[in-house]
């Protein structure tokens, strides 16, 4: 077996859109707190095994369409370094291995059903849902939301509203984003066509207006949170909290600003995770939400 092909099928760069599994720790300020950090692991580690049995059976189903694209061709499978059956073989030891890790969390059950609802949504979209008209993006936005919904049940943690609606806000704004880097790319409808995508080329400027306002209500969603209970009881000075309002807006902003120049890849959520400039804006989050907790 090609290991190192078979490694790049797993598609292991794109295990840092699972990190999104801590979010819950760190915004309970849960950070010190070791036996948090380790559940957050466990669960890191379990969703990037279940994403990679995804990621491979992905590559099975569009190995045709990926072999016609100018990107994806590259990809192990597509380009003839592994084959069919060597795919299938791995998947279901990772979802096996996947599962079986829920059982060292405290609340196993939570997990597992956000694990599984993971799968069967994850299941839904490769076979089903990524070939509708708008259900594909709501789709995406609903999997990584579920990424932060298992990280609260990983490590115990109540679910909060107001993270669940910016989530499924900005993740909504990000998928529109990975939709319509792909339609610039190829933007011959009867590409588009054989690709399996719901969308033609005359989509592009409705998929940018949506995804920006997803964008913006992201930021409206901060303002409101800012001014909530939860705030007051977890931060020393909440109004700091106002702060953040602005730097979702430029980071949202300027990811479509870059999408629209066409120097958006197909992933933004690994983009983000990737720049500095974002680095950048996220260490300034994390030292506002800091001093809003520990300034005398």
């Amino acid at each position: 077996m090609a290991i190192p092909a078979i490694i790049r099928a797993m598609r292991p760069h794109h295990w840092l859109k699972n990190g999104l599994v801590f979010v819950p720790i760190l915004l309970n300020h849960d950070v010190f707190d070791p036996h948090a950090i380790a559940y957050g692991a466990i669960a890191f580690l379990s969703f990037s095994l279940l994403a990679s049995s995804i990621y491979l059976l992905n590559d099975i189903v569009d190995v045709e369409a990926d072999r016609r694209h100018p990107t994806k061709c590259k990809r192990p499978l597509a380009a003839g370094e592994i084959t069919k059956a060597q795919a299938y073989a791995m998947v279901p030891g990772l979802m096996i291995v996947a599962f079986g890790l829920a059982w060292f969390l405290p609340r196993s059950d939570l997990y597992l059903a956000a694990l599984g609802a993971y799968l069967v949504l994850a299941l839904a979209y490769l076979f089903f849902l990524k070939r509708k008209l708008l259900v594909d993006v709501l789709g995406l936005a609903a999997l990584h939301t579920l990424r932060i919904l298992a990280g609260n049940a990983a490590a115990d943690i109540p679910l909060s509203s107001w993270l669940l609606a910016f989530s499924m806000f900005l993740f909504l704004s990000l998928a529109l984003v990975k939709r319509y880097a792909e339609l610039r790319i190829t933007q011959d409808q009867s590409g588009l066509k054989k690709a399996g995508r719901g969308y033609h080329a005359e989509d592009i400027e409705a998929l940018s207006q949506l995804g920006m306002a997803s964008g913006c209500t992201c930021a409206l969603i901060m303002a409101l949170y800012v001014d909530s209970a939860a705030v007051k009881e977890l931060y020393r000075y909440p109004q700091l909290i106002w702060l953040v309002c602005p730097i979702v807006l430029y980071q949202m902003a300027r990811i479509w600003f870059l999408a629209r120049r066409g120097q958006m890849p197909d992933d933004p959520l690994v983009f983000m995770i990737r720049d500095w400039r974002s680095q950048l804006m996220g260490a300034v989050v994390v030292v506002i939400m800091v001093a809003a907790s520990v300034l005398p």
